[in-house]
């Protein structure tokens, strides 16, 4: 039988403090295991040009209040920030780049024959897109992937011009892989009362304009785990690092040194999970170059399948997105994103930060490379399972983690 009112949380990421500090608020004996020597998953810290920097994500999407609610709750609130309203570019396959939609989800268009669609995908494209308005709202209304709902709605132009170029530099995977219920909650309930799903998307932007889909706090994300680990401490929470958990059930957990630990469990880790992974490496350029101040591109480039000459996916320009960072330093912080199997240099990142900003740059002032191996959502929607609870990116929980992504937006 599990130890009495003792719950033992086994991952240190976000959803783990998180559900640890819940749980201790409702007057449970709390231990939280993790197998690395440190907290906080995909939300930590390091130093570039002597400013501290998200080394992992950088911002999380304002969907409800469990987030706010929490940052108050932590003495946070007040540093909540948003992003400066620039628009992101999309660098397309033929080398030329252009401003993503305005008015956009996902990379779906709410306009879908708006001039800024038309000279994203071209008229044809843009045509086939428009069709979205005549079809009924049942069309693709159960479709699970957000690749077989565009593709039925709007068709291949939009997917593979838009969509696929935005879901691969923000979630790091193919629209196949990314359920629609998961990234945009309601959306195809909405498209049912709008009528189409053009619509639809015009809703969701209307109650959330752009610069408020996503946020962090003044001085990066990464405070946020700081907090967190701070009321554990003050709460009393038993807090073990480096501690492997290789079996779990409904009475407890086995550590690699065959310690059994009892209690109820509740899993913030993909224990005996088949959940996709996915590796991400991300490089920092501290650059001297004013010119970018003017933000040529926005708040950074989304990059079309196959770019010749780029092997990035996605930039972020950090100085230009977040405003206390272009007070912080005159510097200019950039970002971008690879994906696993490229080898990776900080020469190779300048150099694509030039195609992709379109301007020579010079050599770095100094530079940060961080590698990630990011686990994806599960499908199924099971909660309890052999006992045992599971939260975070595992399976949907009460309060989840901040969205672990955001190259651009």
């Amino acid at each position: 039988m599990p130890a009495p009112d003792r719950v033992i949380v086994v991952g240190g990421g976000v959803a783990g403090l998180v559900a640890a500090r819940e749980l201790v608020l409702a007057g449970r004996e709390v231990v939280l295991l993790e197998s690395s020597d440190r907290l906080g998953g995909q939300l930590t810290s390091h130093a570039v040009a002597g400013i501290q920097l998200d080394a992992g994500a950088e911002a999380y999407a304002q969907r409800g209040d469990d987030i706010p609610r929490l940052l108050r709750a932590l003495g946070l609130h007040d540093d909540i920030v948003t992003p400066v309203e620039a628009p992101a570019w999309l660098h397309r396959a033929d080398g030329s780049a252009v401003p993503l939609p305005a008015t956009s989800l996902l990379g779906i268009p709410g306009v879908p024959l708006a001039r800024d669609v038309i000279e994203a995908i071209g008229m044809r494209a843009a045509l086939r897109a428009q069709l979205d308005n005549l079809l009924p709202g049942l069309v693709a209304a159960r479709a699970e992937t957000v690749e077989q709902l565009v593709l039925r709605r709007m068709g291949r132009g939009v997917l593979d011009g838009l969509v696929a170029p935005v879901v691969r530099g923000v979630h790091s995977t193919s629209p196949a892989e990314v359920q629609v219920e998961q990234v945009a909650p309601g959306l195809r309930a909405l498209m049912l009362s709008a009528g189409s799903l053009a619509a639809a998307v015009r809703a969701r932007r209307a109650k959330a304009p752009a610069g408020s889909l996503v946020a962090s706090l003044r001085g990066g994300l990464f405070r946020l785990v700081d907090a967190l680990v701070h009321d554990l401490d003050r709460f009393g929470v038993e807090v073990r690092t480096g501690v492997e958990v290789v079996a779990a059930d409904g009475d407890g957990v086995t550590t690699s040194t065959g310690e059994r630990l009892r209690g109820e469990v509740v899993m913030a880790a993909p224990l005996g999970v088949d959940a996709p992974r996915t590796r991400v490496t991300v490089v920092t350029l501290a650059l001297d170059a004013p010119e970018l101040a003017d933000a040529p591109r926005g708040s950074g480039v989304l990059v079309a399948q196959g770019v010749p000459g780029v092997a990035a996916r996605a930039l972020t320009h950090l100085s230009a997105k977040w405003r206390w960072l272009a007070e912080a330093t005159p510097l200019q912080l950039v970002r971008l994103s690879y994906d696993d199997g490229v080898e990776v240099t900080p020469e190779l990142a300048r150099r694509d930060a030039e195609a992709l900003l379109a301007t020579p740059l010079p050599h770095p002032v100094d530079t940060a490379t961080v590698r990630w191996e990011r686990t994806g959502r599960r499908s199924d929607p099971a909660h309890a399972i052999d006992g045992m609870r599971r939260v975070g990116r595992l399976n949907p929980a009460p309060v989840s983690p901040p969205s672990s992504h955001t190259p651009v937006r």
